[in-house]
């Protein structure tokens, strides 16, 4: 049984979510590898996710889909539908909420569930697991497994690294068992290494989370600062962060991201999807009542090996949620760091937000106007759709706002 005074925090995660979504919605699917992918003609056709059959052969998410293959000759490739995970998703939160107040989705396929207050209502953790593993199962078609811990961190660990690998799908991690359990693994199955800190661990002779956890927290600073506090605190199973739904509800910036279907190779075509960019962030500020000061633009380069691209921001001279004002900024900080060379994605982010019910006087821009034009076209695109009014640099061969209008999260619905 747990100790009274622990928490109990579920990761609960969907196996292969997008492809067990589309093996329910066509039984013929069942016993065939398949695989969730975008346009194979596009530079979106990369696996979104892949069955447990399909990843037999070695197929895995991310990878480009004529990899997968060249790894799996009969594969299935199923086009992703947004618009259907999505509400497969809201139903499963709903089955969730049965079990508790305290439900905070991490992702699409993964959501936190503080049962403190619950589980005893089941007898132990691990019951609870079961039921709602089979209840999910039943609803849905779904398999799905569950990390069961004293906080979110160790949870997600729990799922992640335990719970996927066991029969019955479920792990509990305890945090007095970290040096039998969670210490024992390579350092880049610690929540927040990646493949590149995963480097720069190597490169200080740390390969085991053990060898972390037994560092002193100073020397992780001098390195990373507030972050390599963060992955001692990580592998040491330190956690205070609540489950909460309204975790959104203070994010501290706004941004877009996108990824081109062709190399663009001119700063006329770069800065027709850089507009549409600031469009959309613009647009979701001010659907968010907010507005912000500081500007990050970021684009990625064609070659990845070359590592082009580049990653900056500006602090702007007033807060906005102005298209054309973000735009100009935006076009500036580009010109001044980009380096010629083709660009594959662009990406562009407010933040430092504040609400938007003050607005600065210019002697030079009439910002209310601006501002209930903005408005306007909001309700156009909210009552006809996203492609209902559209500015005319759209419609260049470069433009991609009337393409994305057709799709939920960069995917078709």
């Amino acid at each position: 049984m747990p100790n009274a005074n622990k928490r109990i925090v579920f990761l609960i995660d969907m196996q292969s979510f997008y492809a067990s979504v589309e093996k329910v919605a066509d039984p013929a699917l069942r016993n065939q590898p398949i695989v969730v992918a975008g346009d194979p003609e596009r530079r979106s056709g990369v696996i979104l996710a892949a069955c447990p059959i399909a990843k037999s052969f070695g197929v895995v998410t991310a990878e480009a889909l004529w990899q997968a293959q060249q790894k799996c000759r009969h594969l299935v490739v199923v086009r992703p539908r947004m618009e259907m995970y999505i509400r497969i998703s809201l139903q499963i939160t709903k089955i969730f909420e049965a079990y508790t107040d305290k439900v905070e989705p991490y992702s699409i396929d993964e959501q936190f569930l503080d049962v403190t207050g619950s589980v005893h209502l089941f007898g132990d953790p691990i019951k609870m697991a079961a039921h709602i593993r089979q209840r999910v199962l039943l609803e849905t078609g779904i398999n799905c497994r569950v990390g069961i811990s004293e906080n979110k961190v160790l949870a997600k660990m729990a799922c992640d690294n335990f719970a996927k690998k066991q029969e019955s799908g479920i792990f509990w991690l305890k945090r007095e068992e970290l040096t039998d359990t969670l210490w024992k693994l390579p350092i880049e199955k610690l929540f927040g290494v990646g493949s590149r800190m995963k480097r720069h661990f190597h490169r200080m002779g740390i390969y085991q989370i053990k060898q972390l956890a037994d560092l002193r927290p100073t020397v992780l600073t001098r390195h990373w600062g507030v972050n390599g506090e963060v992955l001692w605190r990580t592998a040491h199973g330190i956690d205070d962060s609540p489950v909460s739904m309204n975790v959104y509800e203070t994010q501290k910036g706004i941004g877009h991201h996108m990824t081109l279907p062709r190399d663009y190779h001119t700063a006329a075509e770069i800065k027709v999807v850089l507009l549409e960019l600031c469009e959309e962030v613009c647009r979701r500020a001010r659907s968010k009542e907010r507005m912000g000061a500081v500007l990050s633009v970021g684009c990625r380069g064609a070659d990845l090996a070359a590592g082009t691209g580049f990653g900056r921001q500006m602090k702007l001279t007033e807060y906005t949620n102005d298209v054309m004002t973000l735009y100009e900024a935006a076009c500036r900080l580009f010109d001044r760091h980009w380096q010629e060379t083709p660009v594959r994605s662009i990406g562009v982010n407010l933040g430092e937000l504040v609400p938007d019910n003050v607005v600065q006087l210019n002697l030079f821009t009439d910002n209310q106007k601006r501002r209930s034009l903005a408005h306007a076209m909001d309700d156009i695109r909210e009552r006809y759709g996203p492609d209902a009014i559209l500015r005319a640099t759209s419609l260049l061969h470069a433009g991609q706002a009337k393409e994305r209008a057709r799709k939920i999260g960069g995917h078709y619905k």
